[in-house]
């Protein structure tokens, strides 16, 4: 969640959350990766984005919807990476913000699009997240963008970290009852930098889960 799009009380909540899951250390980061899997290793597959409707191309676990409102726009400027297991934990990172943002639209944290792609801090950053919209009365509008997205492997092959850039400029916090956008001025509170950790479902399916959230907030290098 962007918090210049929300009054204080909501970026307090979301602070919060962000403290909660960016306290890992260098040695958390290294055992879970050791491959590097940067942009240069990306395949000719096409840039994934999200449109109106919130939904990837890729299947999605039964009974889980991604959708989103019309004015509400994720995109994921990137490439894959040409190795199967980067490329799916990839594809469910974006899903993991979908279903945030499509709990946020459904006044939920107890959706089944959250519960589906986050598991351990990963499900309580989704969850403190939407909890800080739906109190706060908002909804969000505008355009999420995604970009700049390298990946890493751990040696065991369950385990990859998605790392990228986020431009909340363009998207904005609504009031719910009134309609109201909350727009702001461009700034650095703007960018985010994201590392996610994302582990293979148990049940062998090809579904990957967000275990781990860090950010850097006011992120110089995402400008």
């Amino acid at each position: 969640m962007k918090r210049r799009t929300l009054p204080a009380a909501a970026a307090l909540a979301a602070t919060a959350a962000l403290l909660l899951t960016a306290c890992g250390s260098e040695d958390d980061k290294s055992s879970d990766n050791d491959k590097i899997a940067g942009a240069e290793q990306a395949s000719e597959t096409p840039k994934e984005s999200a449109t109106a409707s919130g939904a990837p191309a890729e299947d999605k676990p039964d009974g889980v919807d991604l959708s989103l409102p019309k004015d509400m726009n994720l995109v994921f400027d990137w490439n894959k990476p040409a190795d199967k297991n980067e490329a799916a934990a990839m594809t469910d990172a974006a899903n993991f913000f979908r279903a945030i943002y499509h709990g946020v639209d459904k006044r939920t944290a107890k959706d089944a699009a959250v519960t589906a792609y986050s598991t351990g801090e990963g499900l309580n950053y989704a969850k403190t997240q939407i909890n800080a919209w739906i109190d706060g009365g908002w909804t969000a509008t505008g355009t999420l963008r995604h970009y700049d997205a390298t990946t890493r492997s751990a040696p065991n092959g369950t385990s990859v970290e998605v790392a990228f850039c986020a431009d909340a400029g363009e998207f904005y916090g609504k009031e719910i009852k009134s309609g109201k956008v909350l727009e702001t001025e461009p700034s650095i509170e703007d960018f985010d930098y994201y590392k996610i950790i994302m582990v293979k479902h148990p049940t062998g399916t090809d579904l990957w889960q967000a275990s781990k959230v860090f950010v850097e907030t006011k992120a110089a290098k995402c400008q």
